[in-house]
């Protein structure tokens, strides 16, 4: 009796877990992941991630948090209402030198797990940097006038 007992808790425990909403039923974002390229050390950059709500509710972000302090996402303050689309600013400070991928967690209220997206790019000292636009324009097709 007591396994027959066991298999059931385990069973509906189960289907519990399987049936709670997970972020890609609520909302669906336009990347997962934003690529800044080549930037240049101290100099902050932004990108917006577009959340579209895809539920028949409307959406609440409770919390929104970067992987470290250099990444810092601005909570969405009202809810999202259904089939609308909403912005979520992202800054990245630019301090330390060479390639980056940080996350950004959007946590959705009655869903567990947060939704994360990615910022990735390559952080260049100035000479560098500078040095890297001058290339980037000399590869420029040159206009016939």
């Amino acid at each position: 009796m007591k396994r027959i007992f066991l298999a059931v808790t385990v069973l509906l425990f189960g289907a519990a877990v399987m049936a709670q909403a997970k972020p890609d039923d609520v909302a669906k974002v336009n990347t997962d992941k934003y690529d800044f390229g080549k930037i240049k050390q101290s100099v902050p950059v932004v990108t917006y991630f577009e959340i579209k709500n895809i539920g028949d509710k409307p959406l609440v972000v409770e919390n929104t948090w970067g992987s470290c302090g250099c990444t810092t996402p601005e909570k969405i303050e009202k809810p999202i209402a259904p089939g609308e689309t909403a912005k979520l600013k992202v800054n990245y400070n630019a301090a330390a030198l060479g390639a980056f991928t940080k996350d950004v967690y959007i946590k959705f209220a009655g869903v567990e797990t947060p939704k994360d997206v990615k910022i990735t790019g390559e952080t260049l000292d100035a000479a560098a940097y500078d040095e890297y636009v001058k290339t980037k324009q000399a590869d420029k097709p040159k206009s016939k006038g």
